[in-house]
C-alpha cells in the first residue's frame, strides 16, 4: 500500500498550494474591486469618434452633455490621475461651442503641476478659458511668475506664451520685468518667445514699452531668424505707438544706426545662397523681408535720409525677387508700398507703378484686386506713371470679379483729365450701359462731375450727360438731373436747341420703356417746355425729324395718361406742357393742351389736382398774364462779393472773375441769386453779439461782417417767408453756431442782428451740405409767385440752425419767369465750377506749399495744402480713406475770422471708399492783419453710424497783403 493508495500527492507541495490560495483570493477579490473601481475616463480621439458619428444636433448634444457630466463628476471628486485627459477633452467641447467655464480652476491646478504634460494642458486651458473679465484670471499670475523663472526653457516658453495671450493690464505691469530679463537669456528660444511676449504687452499697455528699449536694439545683432522676426515685430509696434521711440531708433546710440543695420540684413537675404531651413519656394525667409520692408516704410516715412539709405536697395529687391511664384509677389508688394511712402526718387517710383502693372496683367484675381487698390491708394504721388497702365486698368472694368471692376471704376476716375477725358469718357459709359445696378449711380454722379471738371466744349458735355442719362435709367441720382438742367439753362441758344432736338429723339425712342427711365424723361420734358419754340424753329441734326407740334402736344397726352411715369415726372410734364403751350403757335394744339391741363382738376393726386386747378386758371382768367408768368427762365447768376456777375462757365461774352478784387470783401461766405424781375442784392449774414465777433480776433463794430462759415457752393435752396419779414435768427442758432467755433461765453439776452429782406432776387439757405441734389418743397401757389411758407429741408437737425442764414423773401415777391414748376426750384442748385471756374486746376509746383493734418483718425486723414498763389491763400483740402470701410456722405465745412473771406468749390465726391480721396478747392483773402486760424467741422456715415469730428486748425502761410 503505497502513498497515492491514501490520497496523497507528492507534487502537491507547499508552493503549489501557496499559488492556488492567490489565486483564489485574486478571483473573488478582484470581482468585488471591478464593481467599486472609478472607470476609466473616454480617450479624446474617442470622444471625437462618437462627437463625429452623431447623425444629428441633437446627437451630438447628448454627448456633449453626458461627457460633460461624467468631467464635472471627476471635478468634484479631485480626480487628479485623469485631469489632464479630462481638461483636454474640456477643451475641444469648448471649441465646438459648448459651455467649459466649469473647467477654470482645474486649469489653474494643472498649472500648478510640477510634470511638463499637465503643465502644457493647463496652459492652454488657461488660454482658451480664462480673460481679464474672470476674477480666476488673477490667481495665475503667481504660478507664471514662479515659471518664468524655471530651469527648463519649454516651462518658461509655456509661461511666456501665457502671458502674452491672457495679460491684463496690471498682470503685465508685475512681470514685465521678468520678461525684460529673458530678453536677455543666453537662450535663443526664450528670448524669441521673451520678444514676442513683450510685443504683446506693449500692444496692450504702450506705456511699458520704455522697459524694453534697451534690450530691444540687441535683438537686430542675431543671426538666429527667429529672433530677427521676433525683434523686428517688436520695434515696429514700438515705432508705430510712440514718435519719441521712432526718433530713438533713428539715431546712433552707440551701436549701428537701425536703416544700414536692416538694409545689411536684407541685402544678405537676397544674395545669400540656398538655405533649406529658410527657403520658401526659391525665396529666402520671405517672412523676415516682408517684416523688414514694413519697418523700413516705417523708418523712411517723411525722412529724407533715411529714404535715401534705403533706395539702392529697395531697387535690388524689386528687381531681383522672382515673381512666379506668390512668394515673391507678396514681397514685390510690400516693396511697392515701401517704395510709395518714402521720399524715394522719381524713377523708383515708377518701377514700383510698373510692378503694380504686372500684377494687373496676373491670371489671380487676387493679385489684380490688390494691385487695383494699390494704385489708388498711390496714384496721386505720380499719376503720369500709372496713366501708363490705363488700358490694363480699362481692361479691368469688364472683369467678371464685381471688387475688380469697382476698383476698376474708381481709378479709371482717378486717372481722368483734361486730355484723356474723351477716351476715358467712352470706356466709362459703355462700361455703365453694362454694369450692375449697385454701380449705375456712382459712376453716373462720377461722370457728371469729371464732364463738368474737363469738358472740351458745352456741346460735348450737353450729349455726355445725355448718354449718362440714357445708360443709367432710374439709378440716376438726384444731382445729375439737377446739374443737366442747369447746364441746358445756361447754355447759349443753338445749344438749348441742339439738346431739345436729341432729347426729343431720346424720349421718342423710349415711348414703350418709361418705367425705368423716369430721370432721363424729366430732363426732357423741362427742356421741350423751356425752349419748344427752340426745338421746333431748329435745324435738323443728323437723322433726327423736326417734330410738329402736334407731335409734341401727342407726347405729352401720352406721358400724362401712362401708368408707368412717375407722380415726380407726371409733375415736370404737367408744368411743362403749361409753358409748351405759349411756345407754339397753334391754337388748335394750344387749346388740346388746356383740355389735357383742365382733366387734372380732378385727378386723385392732390399735388397734381392743384397743379391742374391753377393752371386752367391761367388759361380761363388769367391769359393776358399766361405769356409772361411762363416765359422763359434766365440763366443762373451768382453775384460775387465783388459786385461781378457769372452767367456759367460757358459763357464766352461774360468777363472773367476775379474773386480777389474788390474794396468791400464780405465774409460770410454768402451770395445772392440774381432774379428776372427784381434788383439783387447781395446776402450778408448778421453776427450775433460783438462777442461772436471777436471770437476768433479782429476788431470791428460792424454787425455785418460776421465769421465766413462755407458750405459746398453748390447747395442754393430758395426760402420765403409767410409774412414778407426778416425773421430774428433764434437761440439754437446762436448755440450751433457757438458748438462749431468754440465754447464762447455769450449772455442769453444778447438780440442778433436782424437780417434786412431783399427787394428782389432768392435768397440762398445753406440747409442742404451735403447733397448735390436740391430738396425743393412742393410749390402750391399760382406760377409766377413764391409759396409760402416754403423753406428747404435738412436731415442734420441742429445743424441746420447753425448754418440757415435766415434770409427770406416777402411774401409777393414774383418769381422770375418759370420759378413755379418742380423743376425750376431743383434748377436753383449751384454749380460751384462755374463760379469758380478760375479754381479748377491746381498749381502743381508745391515748392512753396505747406500740408497741414487737420485730422488723422478712425483711418481718415484729412489734410491742407496751403500756398500763396495770386494774392490769396490756396488751400487743397485732401481727405484720405485708409480704413477697410467705406464712408458715406462726407461733408467738410470750414470757419475763419471775419478778417478773412473764404470761398469754397464742391467736393470731388461725398463717398470715400477703402483707399479713396476726396478733394476740395479753397481761396481765402484778408481784409486786415491777422493770424488765420480755421475751424473745421467734418461729417460722414460709416457703416450707417454717422460721425461728427470737429478740430481747429492753424500754421497756415504767410497771408497775403490786405486789400486796400
Amino acid at each position: 500500500m503505497n502513498a497515492s493508495d491514501h490520497g496523497f500527492n507528492p507534487a502537491f507541495n507547499m508552493a503549489t498550494i501557496r499559488q492556488a490560495i492567490n489565486d483564489t483570493i485574486e478571483r473573488d477579490f478582484g470581482a468585488l474591486l471591478k464593481t467599486v473601481r472609478i472607470p476609466t475616463p473616454t480617450r479624446l480621439r474617442d470622444l471625437i469618434r462618437q462627437i463625429r458619428a452623431a447623425r444629428t444636433a441633437a446627437e451630438e448634444r447628448a454627448v456633449v452633455n453626458r461627457e460633460c457630466a461624467y468631467i464635472r463628476g471627476t471635478f468634484r471628486e479631485e480626480d487628479s490621475v485623469w485631469r489632464c485627459r479630462n481638461i483636454a477633452k474640456l477643451l475641444y467641447i469648448h471649441m465646438l461651442g459648448y459651455p467649459a467655464h466649469f473647467g477654470q480652476l482645474e486649469c489653474l491646478k494643472l498649472t500648478a503641476s510640477p510634470r511638463f504634460t499637465d503643465k502644457r494642458i493647463g496652459y492652454l486651458g488657461a488660454m482658451l478659458l480664462l480673460d481679464e473679465r474672470q476674477d480666476v484670471h488673477l490667481l495665475i499670475t503667481n504660478c507664471l511668475k514662479n515659471d518664468l523663472n524655471s530651469t527648463t526653457q519649454f516651462v518658461v516658453g509655456l509661461a511666456l506664451c501665457t502671458l502674452g495671450a491672457i495679460a491684463s493690464p496690471e498682470m503685465a505691469r508685475d512681470l514685465a520685468g521678468e520678461v525684460e530679463k529673458l530678453m536677455r537669456s543666453p537662450n535663443a528660444y526664450i528670448r524669441k518667445k521673451a520678444a514676442l511676449c513683450a510685443f504683446r504687452i506693449i500692444k496692450r499697455v504702450p506705456e511699458l514699452m520704455e522697459i524694453f528699449l534697451p534690450a530691444t536694439r540687441s535683438l537686430l545683432n542675431e543671426k538666429n531668424h527667429g529672433i530677427l522676426i521676433a525683434g523686428v515685430t517688436l520695434i515696429t509696434e514700438m515705432c508705430e505707438k510712440s514718435q519719441d521711440t521712432l526718433n530713438h531708433f533713428k539715431k546712433d546710440s552707440g551701436n549701428q544706426e537701425i536703416v544700414p543695420n536692416l538694409v545689411r540684413i536684407l541685402k544678405n537675404l537676397i544674395l545669400a545662397g540656398y538655405s533649406p531651413e529658410h527657403d520658401v519656394s526659391g525665396v529666402s525667409d520671405p517672412f523676415l523681408q516682408v517684416k523688414i520692408l514694413r519697418l523700413l516704410r516705417i523708418l523712411g516715412h517723411n525722412d529724407p535720409d533715411a529714404s535715401e539709405a534705403m533706395n539702392d536697395i529697395l531697387a535690388q529687391v524689386a528687381t531681383n525677387t522672382e515673381t512666379s511664384k506668390n512668394v515673391g509677389n507678396t514681397i514685390l508688394y510690400e516693396t511697392v508700398l515701401s517704395i510709395m511712402d518714402i521720399k524715394s526718387e522719381g524713377g523708383l517710383r515708377v518701377l514700383a507703378v510698373n510692378i503694380l502693372g504686372r500684377f494687373l496683367l496676373n491670371s489671380d484675381k487676387n493679385i489684380r484686386y490688390v494691385a487695383l487698390n494699390t494704385l489708388l491708394r498711390t496714384v496721386h504721388a505720380d499719376i503720369s506713371a500709372v496713366q501708363r497702365h490705363r488700358s490694363t486698368i480699362l481692361e479691368c472694368l469688364k472683369d467678371p470679379d464685381v471688387s475688380i471692376r469697382r476698383r476698376a471704376m474708381e481709378l479709371s476716375f482717378a486717372l481722368i483729365n483734361s486730355q484723356n477725358i474723351r477716351a476715358m469718357s467712352k470706356e466709362l459709359l459703355i462700361f455703365l450701359e453694362k454694369a450692375d445696378a449697385e454701380f449705375k449711380a456712382q459712376c453716373s454722379s462720377r461722370m457728371v462731375h469729371v464732364a463738368e471738371r474737363y469738358a472740351t466744349s458745352i456741346r460735348w458735355r450737353l450729349d455726355t450727360l445725355l448718354s449718362v442719362l440714357i445708360a443709367a435709367g432710374n439709378y440716376v441720382r438726384d444731382d445729375v438731373v439737377s446739374s443737366t438742367i442747369q447746364l441746358i439753362l445756361n447754355s447759349p441758344p443753338e445749344e438749348q436747341a441742339y439738346i431739345g432736338l436729341r432729347l426729343w429723339d431720346s424720349l421718342h425712342n423710349i415711348t414703350n420703356s418709361f418705367e425705368d427711365k423716369q430721370p432721363l424723361l424729366q430732363v426732357a420734358v423741362w427742356t421741350i417746355g423751356e425752349y419748344g419754340d427752340l426745338v421746333l424753329s431748329s435745324e435738323r441734326i443728323e437723322d433726327v425729324e423736326i417734330p410738329a407740334e402736334s407731335e409734341l402736344v401727342e407726347l405729352y397726352q401720352k406721358l400724362l395718361w401712362s401708368t408707368s411715369v412717375s407722380t415726380a415726372s407726371k409733375q415736370y410734364t404737367l408744368v411743362s406742357l403749361a409753358k409748351l403751350s405759349t411756345r407754339i403757335n397753334s391754337k388748335e394744339e394750344e387749346a388740346r393742351a388746356k383740355q389735357i391741363i383742365e382733366a387734372f382738376g380732378s385727378h386723385l393726386h392732390i399735388d397734381l389736382q392743384q397743379r391742374g386747378v391753377e393752371f386752367s386758371q391761367l388759361f380761363r382768367d388769367y391769359s393776358h398774364l399766361r405769356p409772361a408768368l411762363l416765359e422763359k427762365m434766365p440763366k443762373i447768376q451768382k453775384s460775387l462779393p465783388n459786385g461781378n456777375d457769372s452767367s456759367g462757365i460757358f459763357d464766352e461774352h461774360s468777363n472773367s472773375i476775379d474773386l480777389i478784387e474788390g474794396d468791400d470783401l464780405e465774409s460770410s461766405g454768402l451770395m445772392s441769386l440774381s432774379g428776372g424781375g427784381g434788383g439783387g442784392g447781395s446776402l450778408k449774414v448778421g453776427s450775433d453779439s460783438n462777442a461772436l465777433l471777436d471770437l476768433l480776433g479782429g476788431g470791428s463794430d460792424d454787425p455785418a461782417d460776421g465769421l465766413g462759415i462755407v458750405p459746398p457752393t453748390n447747395s442754393i435752396i430758395p426760402t420765403a417767408n409767410t409774412n414778407g419779414k426778416a425773421p430774428m435768427p433764434s437761440s439754437s442758432n446762436n448755440q450751433d453756431l457757438l458748438d462749431l467755433l468754440g465754447g464762447l461765453d455769450m449772455p442769453a439776452s444778447t438780440p442778433p442782428a436782424a437780417i434786412p429782406p431783399l427787394g428782389g432776387g432768392i435768397g440762398l439757405d445753406l440747409n442742404s451740405l451735403n447733397d448735390n441734389s436740391i430738396k425743393a418743397a412742393t410749390t402750391s401757389t399760382p406760377a409766377g409767385t413764391l409759396p409760402t411758407g416754403m423753406t428747404g429741408s435738412s436731415s442734420f437737425g441742429g445743424l441746420d440752425n447753425l448754418l440757415n442764414s435766415n434770409v427770406t423773401l416777402p411774401a409777393t415777391t414774383t418769381i422770375p419767369t418759370g420759378l413755379a414748376s418742380p423743376t425750376s426750384l431743383i434748377n436753383s442748385s449751384s454749380t460751384a465750377n462755374s463760379l469758380f471756374s478760375d479754381f479748377s486746376s491746381i498749381n502743381n509746383n508745391e515748392e512753396h506749399a505747406k500740408t497741414l493734418t487737420a485730422l488723422d483718425k478712425n483711418g481718415l486723414l484729412v489734410q491742407l495744402v496751403a500756398k500763396n498763389s495770386g494774392g490769396c491763400l490756396q488751400i487743397v483740402m485732401t481727405a484720405v480713406n485708409n480704413s477697410l470701410t467705406t464712408l458715406e456722405q462726407y461733408l467738410f465745412q470750414a470757419a475763419v475770422p471775419r478778417s478773412f473771406t473764404l470761398q469754397m468749390l464742391s467736393p470731388s465726391g461725398s463717398t470715400l471708399a477703402p483707399g479713396g480721396t476726396i478733394t476740395q478747392e479753397m481761396r481765402v483773402t484778408s481784409t486786415a492783419k491777422a493770424t488765420l486760424r480755421m475751424r473745421l467741422r467734418i461729417s460722414y456715415q460709416c457703416d450707417g453710424n454717422p460721425i461728427l469730428e470737429q478740430t481747429e486748425v492753424s500754421g497756415f502761410p504767410e497771408e497775403p497783403t490786405p486789400l486796400e
